[in-house]
């Protein structure tokens, strides 16, 4: 990931390394110095002369040193120029969080199926009316399957999920582009941004469970308090269908948090977690028949292929050991709460009602 981005005599000097310790320094588009994979040592000196036309000086030599801690994060760094500090400081987590991604230089274009399908996919993004055109068919499509009316709490269920990610995303001052209801498929919020921690990911991941475990719990309430019983069933359909969401498979919610913390350990951890959350959703999928599931899975086993690929590449700082264990707590509690509605609600007697938790004995 990029760790450390400062001007230096004109140019840009760029300092990018990787959790085992290996560490590249670009001057420009040039990398002028390496550090290979050490995990042991937390300071680093990286030297490099450079020759400037027309300088007094002539050949300068800089030297960019200081100590790295991953976790927590703690990056601290001089940059010394003919042995004169020219500049230090010291960065943590959320200076990284708050970092705008660089923009890359971009590449010719060349014409792909690939390529197409993703231009496509940017205009669909870009498409306002498409998120009109997607409400109205899920609308259609869920009132058809069952009635009007479960499709309007149906797709409450689902806004009020997708807000949930919509909330975290702007709580990290990231741009978003707004909900979107896919018919037979569920929601999807969508940011402009993209992300620079697995802290981030986490929470933008988990929100979306957690505002539903909150309507549920409101629900719920509301059914004690008024007895109304279609108030207990949107409770217990929407807790059905965030701890689904929770399941730790890709590109699942859950799938990301467990993702998150796996490959914040190491990237072997992390790919046999994602892997064994794969043959998982392999046997659900199969058990109930779920094809939706099964489409999804393909989805995520392109995501776990490239996530390990970039290991040593990753943009995102991992989680430290205490955002692990309060990661894997909300994780647990989330999953428990949810749970704990549909259980309540099963007691009550009612056929309806006790679907979901008939679903899960099973």
């Amino acid at each position: 990931m990029q760790l450390l981005e400062i001007e230096c005599l004109g140019q840009t000097l760029r300092l990018e390394g990787s959790l085992a310790g290996w560490q590249q320094l670009f001057w420009g588009d040039q990398c002028v110095s390496q550090i290979n994979a050490n995990a042991d040592s937390e300071t680093f000196s990286h030297q490099f002369s450079l020759h400037r036309e027309g300088s007094e000086q002539g050949e300068l030599q800089v030297e960019l040193k200081g100590s790295l801690q991953w976790q927590p994060f703690d990056l601290q760094f001089e940059l010394l120029v003919n042995d004169e500090l020219l500049q230090e400081n010291t960065l943590t987590e959320k200076d990284i969080e708050q970092r705008q991604i660089a923009q890359h230089t971009k590449q010719p274009i060349k014409f792909s199926f690939v390529g197409m399908a993703g231009l496509g996919l940017k205009l669909l993004k870009s498409a306002k009316v498409i998120k009109v055109l997607f409400a109205a068919g899920s609308l259609a499509a869920y009132s058809w399957l069952f009635s009007i009316e479960f499709a309007i709490a149906l797709i409450l269920c689902l806004v009020f999920h997708e807000y949930g990610h919509i909330k975290a995303m702007k709580y990290f001052g990231l741009k978003t582009k707004g909900i979107y209801l896919i018919p037979f498929v569920g929601g999807l919020a969508l940011s402009d941004d993209k992300i620079n921690t697995r802290w981030q990911d986490i929470v933008i991941s988990i929100m979306g469970p957690f505002f539903g475990l909150i309507l549920s719990v409101a629900c719920l309430i509301g059914y004690w308090l008024t007895d109304i019983e279609i108030l207990a069933g949107l409770a217990v359909f929407n807790a059905l269908l965030n701890l689904f969401n929770m399941l730790p498979v890709l590109p699942l919610d859950g799938g990301h948090v467990l993702k998150s913390i796996a490959f914040s350990i190491n990237s072997k951890v992390g790919l046999v977690a994602c892997m064994l959350g794969a043959a998982l959703g392999v046997y659900i999928s199969y058990y109930f028949g779920l094809a939706l599931l099964g489409f999804l899975l393909a989805i995520g086993s392109i995501e776990i292929f490239f996530e390990y690929k970039r290991r040593h590449l990753s943009d995102l700082l991992p989680l430290n050991r205490y955002a692990q264990i309060v990661s894997a707590l909300w994780y647990v509690i989330t999953v428990g709460g949810l749970s704990a509605i549909i259980w309540f609600v099963g007691q009550t007697g009612n056929d309806a009602l006790s679907l979901p938790l008939k679903i899960l004995a099973s």
